[in-house]
Order: C-alpha cells, then structure tokens, then sequence
C-alpha cells in the first residue's frame, strides 16, 4: 500500500513562510493575551466567566476552552482591575511591576509606510508610545516604544488595515 504525501494547504504553507504557526488542525495558544496581571492560567483558572463578564470594556471572551482571552479587535484595556476584583482564584497578580509583558509590532501593510497619510495608532495611544517619522517620498516610518507602551490595545482597533499585531513576548527582560 503506497500513502501519499500530506498536501499542505495554501494557508498553512504562507503562515509557515511568515513565522506564524501552521493550521494543522492542533490547538496553538502561544499568541493567546490572557487578562492584565495574571499568571498560572493552566493551575488555577477554573474558566467560570466572571472576568469576562466584569470587563466593561468587553475585551475578554472565553476561548475555546472556556479560559479568558483578550481581544484586542473590541477595543482597548483601560487597566481597572474590574477582571482581577471578580476573580475568586489566585490568578491574579496586582503586585507585578508590568500588567503583562506584549510584542507590539506593525506590518508592511501599514498605510503611514507605505506613502498614505495615516495616524490613526499615534493618535489614540494613551501613553504617546507610538511615533509616526516622515521619511523621503512622502512614506513615514512608524516607531512603538517599548518603554511607554502597557499593551493596552488601543492601537489595534484603530488600525484601518489590521497592521498592528499585539502578541505575547517571547523573551522577558530581567531587571
């Protein structure tokens, strides 16, 4: 009996060419925000909800399963602590120096980059973290410091062609 090789699909071959992890129908969480300050989702989170339904912002859903996750796509975190006061679990940590620790990063499809006149992200960051530099040819460059950003995802909503992408951090600095 002779198998076949496994055909990758259209989208999974791009996603690996963009360093993204592949659909291969597996479960892949290390891009999931969790809410602000809180750790040991896997020990102690016991998915029952009340966090999503403290946040008055409406950013916290229930992922597939049943855990909060951010999504920034809603709107922003304000940072109010309303997800950590509902919670009945230790998985909240308000004593951290930084209420999460996120890659924020913008894509080639960025408007400002590409000679269109777009500010949208600069202007609604509530931390001014977010600096658009005009370049020769009429195209800017877009620069996210990372001293003044909290991740708050303003940002991400804002952007007219989704060119800002918020992601857990891969290496965190000690200090």
């Amino acid at each position: 009996m002779s198998s076949a090789p496994k055909l990758t699909s259209r989208r999974a071959f791009f996603s690996g060419l963009r360093g993204l992890p592949a659909d291969t129908g597996e479960k892949h969480t290390p891009n999931i925000i969790r809410p602000p300050w809180s750790w040991g989702f896997e020990d102690h989170c016991t998915a029952c909800g009340d966090c999503i339904l403290a946040c008055p912002e409406n950013i916290i859903k229930a992922g597939p399963n049943g855990h909060p996750e951010i999504d920034f796509a809603k709107g922003e975190c304000t940072f109010c602590d309303a997800c950590a006061d509902a919670c009945n679990e230790p998985v909240f940590d308000r004593s951290a120096p930084a209420p999460w620790h996120l890659d924020v990063s913008v894509s080639s499809k960025c408007f400002a980059e590409n000679g269109v006149y777009c500010r949208s992200c600069g202007d609604v960051c509530p931390e001014s973290a977010i600096r658009i530099i005009p370049q020769l040819g009429g195209r800017a460059r877009v620069l996210i410091d990372d001293d003044l950003c909290t991740g708050c995802g303003a940002c991400f909503s804002a952007c007219p062609v989704d060119a800002i992408s918020i992601k857990p951090s891969t290496e965190i600095a000690h200090g």
